[in-house]
């Protein structure tokens, strides 16, 4: 699957999660999600994106799901 692919759905979780007010939440909520549905291959890809471009373009719970 294409990076950008990868951090246009991690974003689409990430906005899911906007309307919860406790932000530890949503992020736990996005770091669930990407454990729970995401293969190991597509974590370590949009991990290994986000190291390469410093975050650039992932929301801030994404950048923190992945820490």
């Amino acid at each position: 699957m294409s990076s950008d692919n990868l951090v246009k759905m991690a974003n689409q979780i990430a906005h899911y999660f906007d309307s919860e007010p406790d932000h530890t939440k949503a992020v736990q909520g996005v770091r669930q999600h990407l454990q729970s549905f995401w293969t190991p291959g597509m974590r370590r890809q949009l991990q290994a994106w986000s190291e390469a471009h410093a975050g650039e373009g992932l929301d801030p719970k994404v950048r923190e799901a992945l820490g």
